[in-house]
């Protein structure tokens, strides 16, 4: 028996492209901590009925990116310090292994796109762009992870980044940083010399470092 192809759903459609884009705003640092949305405002944003925006928010809430109060205000997480200590482990956890997995494949092309990727990083900082910096400071992590081929390891750490992502923008404030992370040229230089024990503790201080400054 042949399964007939489903016609394309105008509501799921629209909601998707809302999730999506929320998503990336949320990731990459654009909506401050605690920073309150409305469905009529991101309907408004994004050309879409409330229903595409309800599922879209529901969404992200599932997955830690928003905060639903019990009086139904919908907002993006200000986290305790409590909190930030927990997804800062989660990083240190998940991402040396990431990395230690893509060390095998890290060949010369990878390494010169990571390079080239963290040039990128200087230019962000050298504009004081707090949403290109994390942008582009993901990137470069998540490059190197792919080729770690382990899917389910990375969708569980892009989670992370996801809930972190206001939080992120906080801390770049907090630095006020003039030149790209120390640490992306030890996780570089490491991958160069096939080095598995630097490259998991350049991983590791890299994304829990900054993370710990927050609390107090």
């Amino acid at each position: 028996m042949l399964i007939q192809p489903r016609p394309v759903d105008s509501t799921t459609s629209a909601h998707e492209r809302v999730y999506r884009a929320l998503r990336t705003q949320i990731m990459h640092g654009e909506l401050a901590p605690g920073a309150a949305l409305t469905l009529r405002g991101i309907g408004k944003t994004y050309g879409v009925s409330m229903t595409p925006a309800r599922e879209a928010v529901r969404r992200l809430v599932a997955e830690g990116a928003l905060f639903l109060s019990s009086s139904g205000r919908v907002s993006t997480p200000a986290l305790s310090n409590e909190r930030i200590e927990e997804l800062a482990t989660l990083r240190a956890m998940l991402e040396p292994e990431l990395a230690s997995r893509a060390l095998p494949r890290a060949h010369f092309a990878l390494i010169d796109r990571l390079e080239a990727i963290n040039q990128g990083v200087s230019q962000m900082v050298a504009r004081h762009d707090a949403t290109g910096y994390i942008r582009m400071n993901l990137e470069f992590h998540r490059m190197l992870y792919l080729r770690a081929q382990a899917p389910a390891m990375l969708a569980m750490t892009e989670t992370v980044w996801l809930q972190l992502g206001p939080t992120m923008r906080a801390l770049y404030g907090r630095l006020n940083r003039k030149e790209p992370p120390y640490h992306h040229k030890l996780i570089l230089g490491a991958l160069k010399a096939g080095d598995e024990p630097g490259l998991r503790l350049a991983i590791r201080t890299d994304v829990t470092q900054g993370l710990r400054m927050l609390k107090g």
